[in-house]
């Protein structure tokens, strides 16, 4: 059951991260899903360095903040490969 509540926290995560760096429209639902996902492990990585540490498996606050952290880290990357500078 835990998986099921990482994909939904981890979809929604995303989605917030992909309309907070206006990626919105050039990503699907799968493709938030993953960001948020993999954005988890990467909020996970930057914040347990500061002492805050959440999961998405078990649905909380602090663990969507920390996958919405991740996420939004992990687009900032793709636009600056993506567009080979930084603005």
């Amino acid at each position: 059951m835990g998986w099921i509540i990482a994909l939904i926290v981890g979809g929604f995560a995303g989605f917030l991260a992909s309309r907070v760096m206006n990626r919105d429209s050039d990503m699907g639902v799968f493709l938030n899903i993953v960001v948020g996902c993999v954005g988890s492990v990467i909020g996970n990585a930057i914040l347990n360095q500061v002492g805050i540490a959440g999961s998405v498996q078990n649905f909380s606050i602090t663990g969507l903040l920390v996958a919405f952290v991740g996420a939004s880290v992990l687009l900032g990357v793709v636009n600056v490969v993506k567009r080979g500078k930084l603005r």
